[in-house]
């Protein structure tokens, strides 16, 4: 709880200090100092020009665009498949649902707000599953990611096939990376609310941020994929980005509940393949000295947002090559770290 207070005390000071009019329009870059923007981003340009895999990047400071460029590929204001960033825009959605009331909490049961989807071959602990274990993929069941991933999708009931898979955890216990579990908790989400994953993603992101959304893909039953394949710009990941680091808030109205990030950003779990921690759809590391929450996709779509910096990066890749921690993510951390967030 200690740690929850600091974060959100940190959030809200940084807020206080946000310059006025710009915390959370994403204002264009001034005539006069686009110049010297550019001059002091140049380092970052080189680098970003120099790494093949990366298409587009857009970094916004204290509310404010100071750099947006395609080096390659679609331009930023451009919606792109963004992967599994999708992931942290379900869980920003989770949290504005339990806000809502449409959900009790994260402690909430699959077998009391979902029951129908839980098919009749299942373990019995799969009702036992929480909303927290899906946000945290702490789940238990057998991964739908990874080498398991075609044969998912290839399954006549999505969300039916991530449900009746075996158990290889506790509910609870060990992080396992799984679209599936993403999967299952855009489909609790469509349930309680009676509402597409699509229609909740604008009505409560969308609009509010202005940003578009486009249909992405969809499951045998009509379920839109909770983790995976959603389209976005690098321009509309910033503003999610920027909205976020303001607490939640975007021209005075509250988009996100602030505790809800907050709370996000907790560590809970530990990814195995980067060693970074994570929290509600979101992980969590230090980059150039300072804490940042990061949402990662296939391929290195990457949105970073480093509060005490009062930085937001939002960066698309080629989405049909991988990006490893020790590849080409890694190359963009060390961009954001030693390019973006130095130049500071």
């Amino acid at each position: 709880m200690a740690a929850m207070t600091d974060r959100r005390a940190m959030i809200a000071g940084l807020s206080a200090l946000a310059a006025p009019g710009l915390a959370t329009g994403l204002a264009p870059v001034p005539a006069l100092a686009r110049d010297a923007e550019v001059e002091r981003f140049g380092a970052a340009a080189e680098m970003a020009a120099g790494l093949d895999q990366l298409h587009a990047m857009v970094i916004v400071e204290g509310g404010e665009t100071v750099f947006s460029r395609a080096f390659r590929g679609a331009p930023p204001g451009r919606p792109v498949n963004v992967k599994s960033v999708s992931k942290t825009v379900v869980a920003l959605l989770t949290g504005i649902a339990i806000e809502r009331g449409a959900l009790p909490g994260t402690g909430a049961r699959l077998g009391d707000v979902a029951p129908r989807l839980i098919p009749r071959r299942a373990d019995p602990r799969v009702a036992e599953i929480t909303v927290a274990d899906l946000l945290t993929m702490r789940a238990g069941l057998e991964r739908t990611s990874g080498p398991n991933y075609g044969d998912w999708i290839s399954s006549s009931n999505w969300v039916a096939d991530a449900l009746a898979r075996p158990f290889v955890a506790e509910p609870g216990g060990r992080f396992l990376y799984s679209t599936g579990s993403f999967h299952v908790l855009g489909a609790v989400l469509a349930t309680v609310t009676g509402r597409t994953l699509l229609d909740l993603a604008r009505a409560w992101l969308g609009r509010p941020l202005g940003i578009e959304i486009p249909p992405w893909t969809r499951d045998p039953q009509g379920f839109y994929l909770g983790g995976n394949n959603m389209a976005l710009s690098p321009v509309a990941m910033a503003r999610i980005g920027e909205t976020v680091r303001e607490g939640g808030r975007r021209g005075g109205a509250q988009v996100v509940p602030e505790d809800w990030i907050a709370a996000s950003w907790q560590p809970r779990t530990r990814s195995p393949f980067s060693g970074d921690e994570y929290g509600y759809g979101w992980f969590l590391t230090r980059l150039g000295g300072a804490f940042t929450a990061y949402a990662r996709g296939y391929g290195g779509q990457m949105l970073y947002v480093v509060p005490e910096r009062r930085l937001v990066v939002a960066i698309t890749s080629d989405p049909t090559r991988p990006a490893r921690t020790h590849g080409h993510v890694g190359d963009l951390h060390r961009l954001v770290a030693e390019r973006i967030i130095a130049a500071g």
